[in-house]
C-alpha cells in the first residue's frame, strides 16, 4: 500500500516522496523556541512560541494522526541571464506560477484517491508552506533530504531546489529512514552570504536575510543592509547557487514552474511606474504579489541605487514627486548612491516640497554623504 501511494504521488508530478510517523518533532521544537528567544525571528509577528509548539506536533494538527507523507517538487529551471544595470534579480521559485496554488491542487487530487488505494476512508490534512506545520522537520525525518547549513532541505538528486508539501493522515504507514548524509565540512553558503545572515551552521538571523528584507519586511530596509542586498528585488538564491550539491541537481518536471518571460530578471524602471491595477494583473499568479506594490517598488529603488546607473535618475526623481512615502525614502537613498549632478538636483528639488520627516531625513543624509551643503529650514 505504501509503494502504491508513492507511485501515485510520483505520477502526479511530485519528485520525491517520503514517509514518517506523526510523532512530535521534539528536537526541532526546542531549536525553534531558542531562535525566538535569541531574537532571530524578529520581524515575523506570526511566528510565536504557540505556533512553534503546534507546528511540531502533527497529532495536534489532525485528530487520530498516525503518519506524515512528505513530498518534494523540483522547481529548478534554466540558468538566468545576467541582469543589466536597470534590472533586478528574482529568486527562482518565483519564476513560474505560485507554488502554493499548484501544489495544493496536486495534494487535493492526491488525497482524494487515497481511499481507493487503501480501500478505506482516510483522514488527511495538507500543508504547503503556509500553515502551522514544520515542513522541513517532516522532510528530514522522512528521508526526503537532509538539513543544509543554510537550513534548507537538500535532496541528493534535486538539491535544495525543491518545494515541500506535507500530508498528515490517519493511515498507519511504515516510516522511511532519515538520510545519513550531511554537508560535512562545507561552509560555502555561510561564507558567501553577503549579509552574514547565517550566523552559525543551521542558524539564520531572519533580520539579516535578503529574502526577509525584500518580502516579509513591510517598512524601511535598514540603511546598513541596503548596499548588501545588491540587485535582488524578490528573495535571494545566493546560498543555494553556491551549494556544491546544487551544481548537479536535476531540473524540474512540473511545467507550471517553468520560467515566465522576464521573470528571472525584472526591468526595474517599469516597476516604479506601475499602478496597483497593473501590479495586480502582472503578478496575479505569481508569488511576487506577496511583497505588495509598495514593497516591490521599494526593492526596485534599492537595486537601482546599488547598480548605480544614471539612466535610473529620471524614474527615481519621478517617484520622489509622486510615490508612497516608503518608496520616496528609498528613492532618495538610491539617488544618493548613484550620485552626480543630476541626482543631486533631483534630491534638492524633492527636498523643497517634502513634508514626511523620515523621507526628509533620508534626503538630507543622501545630500550630505555626497558633499552637498544642507541648510535647515
Amino acid at each position: 500500500m505504501k509503494e502504491k501511494i508513492r507511485e501515485y504521488a510520483l505520477s502526479l508530478g511530485f519528485d520525491v516522496v517520503g514517509f514518517t510517523t506523526a510523532d512530535s518533532f521534539d528536537r526541532d521544537e526546542i531549536e525553534a523556541l531558542k531562535r525566538i528567544d535569541d531574537n532571530y525571528m524578529a520581524g515575523l509577528p506570526w511566528y510565536t512560541k504557540e505556533r512553534v509548539r503546534k507546528m511540531n506536533r502533527p497529532t495536534v494538527l489532525l485528530e487520530d494522526a498516525r503518519s506524515v507523507i512528505s513530498l518534494a517538487t523540483s522547481y529548478l529551471s534554466r540558468e538566468p541571464r545576467t541582469p543589466s544595470n536597470v534590472e533586478g534579480r528574482i529568486a527562482r521559485y518565483a519564476w513560474g506560477d505560485d507554488y502554493h496554488q499548484i501544489l495544493k491542487e496536486k495534494l487535493r487530487k492526491f488525497c482524494s484517491e487515497l481511499h481507493v488505494i487503501t480501500d478505506r476512508p482516510v483522514k488527511t490534512r495538507i500543508f504547503v508552506d503556509d500553515g502551522p506545520m514544520n515542513d522541513r522537520a517532516a522532510a528530514n525525518r522522512s528521508g526526503v533530504g537532509w538539513f543544509g547549513k543554510n537550513t534548507n532541505i537538500i535532496n541528493p538528486d534535486y538539491g535544495s531546489w525543491v518545494l515541500l508539501a506535507q500530508v498528515i493522515t490517519d493511515l498507519e504507514l511504515q516510516p522511511d529512514k532519515a538520510l545519513k548524509k550531511n554537508c560535512g565540512s562545507c561552509v560555502q553558503c555561510i561564507v558567501d552570504c553577503p549579509t552574514d545572515a547565517i550566523v552559525a551552521p543551521y542558524v539564520i538571523d531572519n533580520r539579516r536575510c535578503i529574502s526577509y528584507l525584500t518580502i516579509e519586511l513591510r517598512g524601511a530596509i535598514p540603511r546598513d543592509m541596503r548596499p548588501l542586498i545588491g540587485d535582488w528585488v524578490f528573495g535571494c538564491d545566493i546560498c543555494q547557487e553556491v551549494c556544491p550539491v546544487n551544481i548537479k541537481a536535476k531540473q524540474r518536471r512540473t511545467e507550471a514552474f517553468q520560467q515566465k518571460q522576464g521573470f528571472s530578471t525584472q526591468e526595474l524602471i517599469p516597476i516604479l511606474e506601475m499602478d496597483q491595477e497593473t501590479f495586480s494583473f502582472v503578478y496575479r499568479a505569481s508569488p511576487i504579489k506577496r511583497t505588495k506594490l509598495v514593497g516591490l517598488q521599494r526593492n526596485a529603488c534599492v537595486a537601482l541605487g546599488n547598480n548605480g546607473d544614471v539612466a535610473a535618475v529620471p524614474a527615481l526623481q519621478s517617484v520622489m514627486l509622486g510615490g508612497a512615502p516608503l518608496v520616496r525614502l528609498h528613492a532618495a537613498w538610491a539617488l544618493g548612491r548613484i550620485g552626480g549632478d543630476e541626482a543631486m538636483e533631483a534630491l534638492h528639488a524633492a527636498r523643497v516640497s517634502e513634508h514626511d520627516q523620515d523621507v526628509l531625513e533620508e534626503i538630507n543624509t543622501s545630500l550630505s554623504e555626497n558633499g552637498e551643503k544642507v541648510s535647515m529650514y
